[in-house]
């Protein structure tokens, strides 16, 4: 059961990181993050959230996969 869930986590999520990278492909629009030591290179908007929206369905994935326990 729980290597289901952490093996359907693992496709869906890399299904979004495929759809990320062919989305920012015309992606022209680029700013900077600003971390709390310093800033980083210039990175495409679609990038930026698409990547924070990655990062929160990986820890979500991970954190009801851990709760079922």
């Amino acid at each position: 059961m729980i290597l289901r869930k952490l093996i359907f986590g693992l496709a869906f999520n890399t299904c979004f990181f495929l759809f990320l990278i062919i989305g920012i492909q015309n992606s022209a629009t680029k700013n900077k993050v600003n971390l709390l030591i310093d800033k980083t290179v210039d990175l495409p908007i679609s990038f930026i959230v698409g990547a924070s929206f990655l990062s929160g369905s990986i820890l979500g994935s991970l954190i009801a996969i851990h709760s079922d326990n």
